[in-house]
């Protein structure tokens, strides 16, 4: 597969990213007074497509993301299937990570410093068209400047009917973030007050408040998390949120900022990896399973003809003492 690479000509920070492979941004060097950061975790051979789609980079996650249990939702009285032989599935068979992250897109505009692309549901993913109520597309603008990476996303729906969605970046960030940095001295940071209780994985329909093993506010170090959990509680009054890495070894700092359409945060630490997963979701995994029990999911519902618009930034930078 042959990537498209981006540049900010001032700094030199670069990114690379797979349009055939979910336009996964796989690889962000961000140059920070001279100095390179490697940003985004990646399996060696990602590029060959042998790897788990969902395994290094950035995967885009939608219509849905992470798991539908079993596979099954009903939406407006219709039952749906996602089977294995067409859609992503976990090893205890459920649905997962939506449709466009194993995919080709298809790209739209590519100059020095962006690029862009767009994956439709009923163009570049038919077999999978009938497993959602209607027809959807997500476009994705990847921008490199100075020392940040930029995504800008337009969701769309261009059928005639009303369509549930959710999204979500499932990104690997590298732990320390530098040779001079150690695991052990890389603290990780979130506002979350809440976690949503889980049971194989799934959410059971019930939160609490956030558990000393999970609480971020303060920081945790990398070396004493062990995570796979859905943070929430995200504080209501700003436009928003932000979750960190700080090495402070390293003197270095990296942070994801997301617009507080994101209500939830997926905090996943891959087993025998120096990285970490913080993954903003719109909405609670199995959302579409959960509606029945009137919670407040975050699962939205994208009328005819209607798009909307969000974004989620990670910059690289110098820990202010």
């Amino acid at each position: 597969m042959t990537p498209l690479i981006i540049t900010d000509p001032e700094t030199g920070s670069t990114a690379r990213i797979l349009p055939e492979l979910g336009f996964n941004c796989y690889q962000f060097h961000a140059m920070v007074d001279g100095q390179c950061i490697d940003v985004i975790d990646s399996h060696p051979e990602f590029e060959t497509g042998e790897q788990r789609p969902s395994s290094s980079g950035i995967p885009i996650l939608f219509p849905f993301p992470n798991r539908i249990a079993g596979g099954r939702f009903k939406w407006e009285g219709t039952a749906y299937e996602l089977p294995p032989e067409k859609t992503y599935h976990d090893k205890t068979g459920n649905a997962i990570h939506g449709f466009c992250l194993d995919l080709p897109w298809r790209v739209i505009a590519h100059e020095e410093n962006f690029a862009i692309a767009q994956f439709q549901l009923s163009i570049d993913g038919r077999h999978r068209l009938p497993c959602w109520p209607g027809d959807a597309f997500i476009e994705v603008r990847y921008e490199v400047k100075g020392a940040t990476l930029r995504a800008d996303f337009r969701i769309g729906n261009p059928g005639d009917t009303p369509i549930p969605w959710g999204l979500g970046t499932h990104p690997y960030f590298k732990v320390p973030l530098s040779a001079e940095g150690n695991p052990k001295n890389c603290l990780i940071e979130s506002p979350a007050t809440e976690e949503w209780i889980l049971s194989d994985c799934l959410p059971t329909g019930d939160k609490q408040p956030i558990q000393p093993a999970h609480d971020l506010r303060e920081g945790a170090w990398f070396d004493q998390l062990k995570a796979d959990d859905i943070l929430s509680g995200l504080p209501e009054d700003i436009d928003q949120y932000e979750c960190l890495i700080m090495d402070e070894q390293a003197g270095l700092v990296l942070t994801q900022d997301y617009d507080s359409l994101f209500t939830e945060l997926v905090v996943f630490t891959p087993p025998e990896r120096n990285c970490i997963c913080l993954e903003p979701y719109t909405c609670v995994t199995n959302a579409l399973n959960l509606t029945e029990k009137a919670l407040e999911t975050g699962l939205r519902v994208l009328p005819p003809g209607s798009e909307i618009k969000t974004w989620i930034e990670i910059r690289a930078g110098k820990v202010i003492v």
